[in-house]
């Protein structure tokens, strides 16, 4: 690439051999190969400086920066889960934005203030206890300012929902459920 350009450059000057095999040339072809490295290694700083469009080396080290790596796996929910963290403040204690964050770190769960300094975590898209709930946990909690009590709630089958879906022990025997994938039937929620 730079050596193309650094040969349209100089050709026209007539002053410089710029053969293949001339000392010009192979001079120009060193520092077009030394100034390609340098333009694809300053691409890739650039790309990495900005939460927006790092990939790897910048994610992690932002990512570095917290207590706890983030419960992200692509690229692009990385970003987002930084994002979220880097926008804690003093004025993060609602709610709301305590689901912003959590959400913003990956994690499918929502805050929900119960009163007297408690808070209740739900994860309604997911019955039972989550994949990974050790991580989630402590994100969870180093998120979460410490005064508040946390409780969190994990979805499973209640008998009242079993009455209303009309279910008999004829068809959880048919679908040859055990006791625990019986607790985790839970239906979806509307």
């Amino acid at each position: 690439m730079y050596e193309a350009h650094l040969r349209s450059l100089l050709s026209p000057l007539g002053v410089y051999d710029l053969e293949e095999h001339s000392a010009s040339g192979a001079a120009v072809c060193a520092l077009g190969t030394g100034l390609d490295t340098v333009s694809r290694r300053l691409e890739e700083i650039e790309r990495e400086a900005l939460t927006a469009t790092a990939e790897g080396e910048g994610l992690a080290r932002r990512e570095a920066l917290f207590a706890r790596r983030p419960a992200a796996v692509t690229a692009e929910d990385r970003r987002a889960a930084i994002a979220a963290l880097l926008q804690i403040d003093g004025d993060s204690l609602t709610p709301s934005a305590i689901d912003r964050t959590i959400r913003g770190c990956g994690i499918r769960a929502r805050a929900l203030e119960m009163g007297g300094g408690q808070l209740r975590v739900i994860f309604p898209e997911v019955a039972g206890e989550p994949e990974g709930f050790d991580q989630i946990r402590k994100i969870i909690l180093d998120i979460l300012p410490c005064h508040l009590g946390v409780e969190f709630y994990f979805r499973y089958l209640t008998w009242a929902e079993c009455e209303t879906a009309g279910y008999t022990w004829a068809q959880v025997e048919a679908a040859e459920h055990t006791w625990e994938s019986f607790q985790l039937a839970v239906p979806p929620e509307r």
